[in-house]
């Protein structure tokens, strides 16, 4: 089953204690009227069919389409709540709405893809000046210091173990696979994907050189199918985590494998790690740093690093037009799936690495379609077992945040908004001489 047999019909009843936000609409009429009247302009050339309680369709649309062609459909079941809600919040709004059922879609990633094409241009420039004034900022205990990152990680990556295995394959790897191909990732389905996530996770190792006797830092440890990866090769491995629940199941399976003498996992900020390696590899973990620490981020790779090293780093990544836009927009991600998380551009990065370190980026691979793909068969599995993530005591105002949530990121990527890359950096072999 995917997400779409049954966002259409599903009713919603909202808990006003564990989800006020999304239990009472907010923002008054008057604002309320505009975003109504915003939305409709936005959205009047988009390829939807904008469905409304009594079927009217608001302003003239243009429904030029294929002979044939069927557009995804936004059913609006409660306009004056979803348009309140965005009034008062956003798109922080848009998608509580869609959590509190106000509106729905028999389609989710198809009607939500042409917002993601076409997100620079849904407000008029001169209104999107204005939002760090009517729009809410990022609370000061998201900040990714030393003293906050530990709570910000802990409320995506602490929820359950047995939630996350619900939806992940058997390697239990929560970021982006690798299919070979372009072509090979949108035909896999779901027998493909452990496969491709342990190709993804090779591939990082052989980037980073990890081998027999190879001392490898791993920033982010997951459930530890990495480290069991690069265990198997001979490496000797440090991982650093911040989520105790991930910790806990990681030291299990890793002992299960009996690679324990080989890896140490430790519940331990990036900023305080000690010691030398001959390699670092982090997958999506600097998603979660924080722009105003990059520098600290990559400076702590290249001081790790023994001469001669090798990192190797997979990261989400946005267009750096919208990266400059939005880089003070408080989100509907921030406020309930990753908070304090920040998506850097490539162009960033790149110039965060030249300016902040002696490091050099010799090698780079894009695996937008591939997210896509995973992202695809993550939230199939995750409707799948609808029935299991309630019995683990998360009610369905938390399965439609988090379908659309899976959605949001497969429109993303389906859009090419949003992209991924596999980065290799490198270490000289001796320091550059000082200034």
């Amino acid at each position: 089953m995917t997400v779409t047999d049954c966002c259409d019909h599903t009713e919603v009843r909202v808990d006003a204690t564990a989800w006020p936000d999304v239990a009472l609409p907010r923002g008054g009429k008057l604002r309320g009227a505009a975003a109504g009247w915003l939305f409709a302009m936005a959205t009047r050339r988009l390829p939807l069919s904008i469905e409304y309680p009594s079927r009217a369709r608001g302003p003239r649309r243009d429904t030029r389409r294929a002979a044939g062609e069927v557009l995804p459909r936004m059913i609006i079941r409660d306009p004056d709540a979803l348009f309140r809600r965005v009034g008062a919040d956003g798109l922080i709004g848009f998608g509580e709405a869609f959590m509190a059922g106000d509106w729905t879609t028999d389609d989710l990633v198809g009607v939500l893809t042409p917002f993601a094409e076409r997100v620079a241009e849904l407000v008029p420039a001169p209104l999107q000046r204005l939002r760090t004034l009517v729009l809410p900022g990022h609370p000061d205990d998201e900040q990714n210091t030393v003293a906050n990152t530990r709570s910000n990680i802990s409320r995506h990556y602490d929820l359950s173990n047995d939630l996350f295995a619900a939806f992940l394959d058997e390697t239990l790897s929560y970021s982006s696979a690798y299919f070979g191909t372009d072509e090979a990732a949108e035909r896999a389905d779901w027998d493909d994907l452990a496969a491709a996530q342990r190709a993804k996770i090779d591939r990082l190792l052989d980037q980073a050189g990890v081998g027999p006797g190879t001392r490898l830092l791993e920033i982010g440890t997951g459930w530890g199918e990495l480290c069991l990866r690069a265990a198997e090769r001979g490496a000797q491995v440090r991982s650093l985590t911040l989520s105790s629940e991930q910790r806990e199941l990681a030291l299990t399976r890793i002992a299960e494998a009996g690679h324990a003498e080989r890896v140490r996992v430790d519940l331990l900020d990036y900023r305080l790690v000690d010691g030398e390696y001959d390699a670092v590899v982090s997958v999506e973990m600097l998603e979660a740093v924080g722009r105003e620490y990059w520098p600290e981020y990559f400076r702590t790779v290249q001081r790790v690093l023994a001469p001669g090293g090798r990192a190797a780093i997979q990261v989400i990544t946005m267009p750096h037009e919208r990266m400059l836009a939005s880089g003070s927009t408080y989100t509907w991600v921030h406020k309930y799936i990753f908070p304090g998380g920040c998506l850097p551009s490539i162009e960033a990065l790149r110039e965060v690495v030249a300016t902040a370190t002696d490091l050099t980026v010799t090698d780079e691979l894009a695996l937008g379609r591939h997210y896509a793909r995973t992202l695809r068969l993550w939230r199939e599995r995750f409707r799948a077992q609808s029935a299991l993530i309630g019995r683990l005591g998360f009610d369905a105002v938390f399965e439609r945040m988090w379908t659309f949530y899976l959605a949001y990121s497969e429109a993303g990527f389906r859009a090419g908004y949003l992209d991924v890359y596999q980065l290799r950096l490198d270490k000289p072999a001796v320091a550059a001489p000082p200034d």
